[in-house]
Protein backbone atom coordinates (compact mmCIF):
# COMPACT_ATOMS: atom_id res chain seq x y z
CA UNK A 1 0.00 0.00 0.00
CA UNK A 2 1.17 3.83 -0.37
CA UNK A 3 1.19 5.70 2.51
CA UNK A 4 0.13 9.35 2.36
CA UNK A 5 1.39 11.94 5.22
CA UNK A 6 0.85 15.78 5.64
CA UNK A 7 2.86 17.70 8.48
CA UNK A 8 2.54 21.19 8.60
CA UNK A 9 3.99 23.40 11.58
CA UNK A 10 2.71 26.99 12.37
CA UNK A 11 5.36 29.34 14.51
CA UNK A 12 3.87 32.49 15.42
CA UNK A 13 6.20 35.23 16.94
CA UNK A 14 4.50 38.21 19.29
CA UNK A 15 7.09 40.18 17.20
CA UNK A 16 10.42 39.48 15.01
CA UNK A 17 12.74 37.56 15.59
CA UNK A 18 16.21 36.00 14.55
CA UNK A 19 15.86 32.28 13.95
CA UNK A 20 19.02 30.47 14.97
CA UNK A 21 19.40 27.55 13.15
CA UNK A 22 16.97 24.82 13.10
CA UNK A 23 17.53 20.93 12.61
CA UNK A 24 14.28 18.62 11.33
CA UNK A 25 13.98 15.17 11.61
CA UNK A 26 10.99 14.88 9.40
CA UNK A 27 12.46 12.94 6.35
CA UNK A 28 11.38 9.15 6.16
CA UNK A 29 13.79 6.20 6.79
CA UNK A 30 13.78 3.53 3.90
CA UNK A 31 13.41 -0.26 5.15
CA UNK A 32 13.58 -2.98 3.50
CA UNK A 33 9.67 -3.24 3.41
CA UNK A 34 9.44 0.28 2.61
CA UNK A 35 10.61 2.85 0.47
CA UNK A 36 9.88 5.96 -0.12
CA UNK A 37 7.97 7.14 -3.41
CA UNK A 38 7.88 11.28 -3.04
CA UNK A 39 8.72 14.15 -0.33
CA UNK A 40 8.70 18.07 -0.44
CA UNK A 41 9.64 20.31 2.24
CA UNK A 42 8.65 23.59 2.07
CA UNK A 43 10.29 26.11 4.87
CA UNK A 44 9.07 29.53 4.93
CA UNK A 45 10.79 31.82 5.55
CA UNK A 46 13.10 30.33 2.49
CA UNK A 47 16.27 29.56 4.71
CA UNK A 48 19.58 31.01 3.58
CA UNK A 49 20.98 27.20 3.40
CA UNK A 50 19.53 24.11 4.04
CA UNK A 51 21.85 21.12 4.95
CA UNK A 52 21.19 17.66 4.41
CA UNK A 53 23.02 15.08 6.69
CA UNK A 54 23.29 11.56 8.35
CA UNK A 55 23.58 12.17 11.78
CA UNK A 56 25.31 9.56 14.14
CA UNK A 57 23.05 7.48 14.42
CA UNK A 58 21.99 7.22 10.57
CA UNK A 59 19.08 9.41 10.50
CA UNK A 60 18.18 11.66 8.17
CA UNK A 61 19.15 15.05 9.32
CA UNK A 62 18.58 18.99 7.84
CA UNK A 63 19.84 21.96 9.50
CA UNK A 64 18.12 25.45 8.26
CA UNK A 65 20.08 28.30 8.52
CA UNK A 66 18.36 31.87 8.55
CA UNK A 67 19.42 35.57 7.89
CA UNK A 68 16.19 37.48 8.11
CA UNK A 69 14.11 38.83 11.03
CA UNK A 70 10.87 37.43 11.04
CA UNK A 71 7.81 36.95 12.35
CA UNK A 72 6.48 33.45 11.77
CA UNK A 73 7.99 30.00 10.64
CA UNK A 74 6.09 27.97 8.43
CA UNK A 75 7.40 24.18 7.68
CA UNK A 76 5.12 21.76 5.36
CA UNK A 77 5.96 18.48 4.82
CA UNK A 78 4.44 15.90 2.27
CA UNK A 79 5.32 12.22 1.58
CA UNK A 80 4.40 9.08 0.24
CA UNK A 81 5.86 5.90 1.07
CA UNK A 82 5.26 2.63 -0.26
CA UNK A 83 4.60 0.32 2.81
CA UNK A 84 4.46 -3.72 1.69
CA UNK A 85 3.22 -6.64 4.20
CA UNK A 86 5.94 -8.56 5.36
CA UNK A 87 6.20 -11.51 8.06
CA UNK A 88 7.32 -9.76 10.90
CA UNK A 89 8.30 -12.90 12.52
CA UNK A 90 10.46 -14.32 9.30
CA UNK A 91 13.56 -14.54 11.15
CA UNK A 92 15.44 -17.06 13.10
CA UNK A 93 17.85 -15.74 16.34
CA UNK A 94 21.71 -16.63 15.99
CA UNK A 95 23.18 -17.40 18.17
CA UNK A 96 20.35 -19.59 18.92
CA UNK A 97 21.20 -19.22 22.78
CA UNK A 98 19.95 -16.07 21.87
CA UNK A 99 16.50 -17.27 22.13
CA UNK A 100 16.20 -17.24 25.50
CA UNK A 101 16.81 -14.29 28.12
CA UNK A 102 19.09 -12.96 29.59
CA UNK A 103 21.75 -13.71 26.54
CA UNK A 104 25.02 -12.02 25.60
CA UNK A 105 25.24 -10.59 22.16
CA UNK A 106 28.48 -11.35 20.86
CA UNK A 107 31.71 -9.00 21.51
CA UNK A 108 31.82 -6.92 17.78
CA UNK A 109 27.96 -6.37 18.32
CA UNK A 110 27.74 -5.52 21.79
CA UNK A 111 30.41 -2.76 21.52
CA UNK A 112 28.61 -1.48 18.86
CA UNK A 113 25.16 -1.81 20.38
CA UNK A 114 26.31 -0.36 24.18
CA UNK A 115 24.71 3.50 23.94
CA UNK A 116 21.45 0.73 23.47
CA UNK A 117 22.26 -0.87 26.68
CA UNK A 118 22.76 1.83 28.80
CA UNK A 119 20.02 1.32 32.06
CA UNK A 120 18.76 4.89 32.27
CA UNK A 121 15.18 4.86 33.55
CA UNK A 122 15.95 0.95 34.90
CA UNK A 123 14.58 1.17 38.44
CA UNK A 124 14.39 -1.59 40.66
CA UNK A 125 10.48 -1.32 40.49
CA UNK A 126 11.11 -1.21 36.36
CA UNK A 127 13.56 -4.46 36.59
CA UNK A 128 11.34 -6.02 38.74
CA UNK A 129 8.39 -5.70 36.01
CA UNK A 130 10.60 -7.39 33.48
CA UNK A 131 11.42 -9.84 35.39
CA UNK A 132 8.27 -10.92 36.18
CA UNK A 133 7.31 -10.53 32.12
CA UNK A 134 9.61 -12.72 31.18
CA UNK A 135 9.14 -15.71 34.18
CA UNK A 136 5.41 -15.35 32.49
CA UNK A 137 6.86 -16.64 29.22
CA UNK A 138 9.68 -19.07 30.51
CA UNK A 139 12.29 -16.19 29.20
CA UNK A 140 11.82 -16.53 25.83
CA UNK A 141 13.07 -13.93 24.04
CA UNK A 142 10.33 -12.62 21.60
CA UNK A 143 7.70 -14.03 24.01
CA UNK A 144 8.94 -11.41 26.51
CA UNK A 145 8.92 -8.66 23.55
CA UNK A 146 5.29 -9.48 22.64
CA UNK A 147 4.08 -9.98 25.77
CA UNK A 148 5.41 -6.75 27.59
CA UNK A 149 3.62 -5.03 24.52
CA UNK A 150 0.65 -6.27 24.88
CA UNK A 151 0.58 -6.13 28.66
CA UNK A 152 1.44 -2.25 28.22
CA UNK A 153 -0.90 -1.86 25.82
CA UNK A 154 -4.20 -2.99 27.57
CA UNK A 155 -3.28 -2.50 31.13
CA UNK A 156 -2.54 0.88 30.92
CA UNK A 157 -4.63 4.02 29.84
CA UNK A 158 -3.24 5.96 27.04
CA UNK A 159 -3.79 9.97 27.44
CA UNK A 160 -2.88 12.84 25.46
CA UNK A 161 -0.55 15.50 26.77
CA UNK A 162 0.66 18.40 24.89
CA UNK A 163 2.70 19.98 27.24
CA UNK A 164 5.71 19.11 29.33
CA UNK A 165 8.50 16.47 29.60
CA UNK A 166 8.06 12.62 28.82
CA UNK A 167 7.56 10.81 32.51
CA UNK A 168 10.40 8.49 33.33
CA UNK A 169 9.51 5.07 33.00
CA UNK A 170 8.89 4.31 36.60
CA UNK A 171 5.93 6.98 36.81
CA UNK A 172 4.83 5.48 34.01
CA UNK A 173 4.77 2.04 35.78
CA UNK A 174 3.17 3.79 39.01
CA UNK A 175 0.42 5.21 37.16
CA UNK A 176 -0.48 2.76 34.74
CA UNK A 177 -0.87 5.92 32.46
CA UNK A 178 1.10 8.00 29.76
CA UNK A 179 1.42 9.05 26.08
CA UNK A 180 3.17 6.57 23.50
CA UNK A 181 6.10 8.52 24.03
CA UNK A 182 6.17 7.24 27.70
CA UNK A 183 4.93 3.80 26.68
CA UNK A 184 8.07 3.41 24.65
CA UNK A 185 10.38 4.96 26.99
CA UNK A 186 9.07 2.37 29.58
CA UNK A 187 9.71 -0.96 26.75
CA UNK A 188 13.16 0.69 25.91
CA UNK A 189 13.60 0.19 29.84
CA UNK A 190 12.08 -2.79 30.87
CA UNK A 191 14.66 -4.56 27.91
CA UNK A 192 17.59 -2.76 28.95
CA UNK A 193 16.64 -4.33 32.21
CA UNK A 194 17.32 -7.61 31.18
CA UNK A 195 20.06 -6.97 28.67
CA UNK A 196 18.17 -6.38 25.49
CA UNK A 197 19.18 -3.79 23.31
CA UNK A 198 16.33 -1.09 22.46
CA UNK A 199 16.30 2.28 20.82
CA UNK A 200 13.32 5.17 20.68
CA UNK A 201 11.34 5.60 17.66
CA UNK A 202 9.67 9.00 16.45
CA UNK A 203 7.01 8.64 13.35
CA UNK A 204 3.99 8.14 12.11
CA UNK A 205 0.91 5.67 12.52
CA UNK A 206 -1.74 4.59 9.95
CA UNK A 207 -4.97 2.81 11.22
CA UNK A 208 -5.47 4.77 14.70
CA UNK A 209 -7.56 7.17 14.80
CA UNK A 210 -5.98 8.69 17.41
CA UNK A 211 -2.82 8.75 16.21
CA UNK A 212 -3.08 9.72 12.79
CA UNK A 213 -3.12 13.44 13.30
CA UNK A 214 -0.25 13.59 15.76
CA UNK A 215 3.28 11.96 15.50
CA UNK A 216 3.75 8.68 16.84
CA UNK A 217 6.56 6.93 19.39
CA UNK A 218 7.45 3.04 19.85
CA UNK A 219 10.46 1.20 20.32
CA UNK A 220 12.83 -1.18 18.73
CA UNK A 221 15.20 -3.81 19.76
CA UNK A 222 18.32 -5.71 18.43
CA UNK A 223 17.84 -9.22 18.12
CA UNK A 224 21.20 -11.27 16.74
CA UNK A 225 19.94 -12.65 13.49
CA UNK A 226 17.07 -10.71 12.69
CA UNK A 227 18.69 -6.96 13.57
CA UNK A 228 16.17 -3.88 14.68
CA UNK A 229 12.66 -5.15 15.18
CA UNK A 230 9.77 -2.76 16.16
CA UNK A 231 7.42 -2.78 19.03
CA UNK A 232 4.28 -0.63 19.51
CA UNK A 233 2.99 -0.54 23.01
CA UNK A 234 0.57 1.81 22.57
CA UNK A 235 -0.86 -0.30 20.23
CA UNK A 236 0.12 -3.88 21.77
CA UNK A 237 1.89 -5.30 18.56
CA UNK A 238 5.06 -5.55 16.49
CA UNK A 239 5.17 -2.87 14.08
CA UNK A 240 4.29 -4.45 10.81
CA UNK A 241 3.56 -2.05 7.41
CA UNK A 242 1.38 0.92 9.27
CA UNK A 243 4.64 2.50 10.71
CA UNK A 244 6.37 5.20 9.20
CA UNK A 245 9.96 5.87 10.86
CA UNK A 246 11.39 9.47 10.74
CA UNK A 247 14.65 8.82 13.26
CA UNK A 248 15.62 6.70 16.32
CA UNK A 249 17.98 7.34 19.13
CA UNK A 250 19.60 5.36 22.12
CA UNK A 251 18.29 9.27 23.46
CA UNK A 252 14.76 10.12 22.20
CA UNK A 253 15.95 14.32 23.44
CA UNK A 254 18.05 13.86 20.20
CA UNK A 255 15.53 13.27 17.45
CA UNK A 256 12.50 16.05 18.46
CA UNK A 257 11.18 16.45 14.94
CA UNK A 258 12.25 20.20 14.87
CA UNK A 259 14.94 22.14 17.65
CA UNK A 260 15.88 25.42 17.43
CA UNK A 261 16.13 28.99 19.44
CA UNK A 262 15.01 32.59 18.72
CA UNK A 263 16.78 35.43 19.58
CA UNK A 264 14.53 38.22 20.79
CA UNK A 265 11.76 39.21 22.97
CA UNK A 266 9.09 37.34 21.59
CA UNK A 267 5.92 35.13 22.82
CA UNK A 268 5.69 31.91 20.21
CA UNK A 269 2.87 29.94 19.59
CA UNK A 270 2.98 26.89 17.87
CA UNK A 271 0.06 25.06 15.88
CA UNK A 272 0.36 21.61 14.37
CA UNK A 273 -1.80 19.37 11.94
CA UNK A 274 -0.91 16.18 10.93
CA UNK A 275 -3.00 14.23 8.51
CA UNK A 276 -1.53 10.32 7.75
CA UNK A 277 -4.00 8.29 4.91
CA UNK A 278 -3.57 5.37 2.34
CA UNK A 279 -3.61 6.54 -1.42
CA UNK A 280 -2.65 4.96 -4.36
Amino acid sequence: MILNVSHRLFYTYSESVILEPHTFYLYPKAYPHQQIVSYTMTIDPVPSMLVQNIDAEGNHQRIAYFREATSWLNVSVEMAVRSDDFNLFGFVLFPFETEQIPFQYPEPLKKLLQPYLVREGVTTYVEQYARQTAASERWKTVAFLTALCRDISQNFVYERREVGPPMLPEHTLIGRKGTCRDFAQLFVACCRALGIAARFVSGYLYGNALQEHDLHAWAEVFLPGAGWRGFDPTEGNAVINNHIHLAASADPALIAPVTGVFRGRAKSTLRAEVSVGEGI
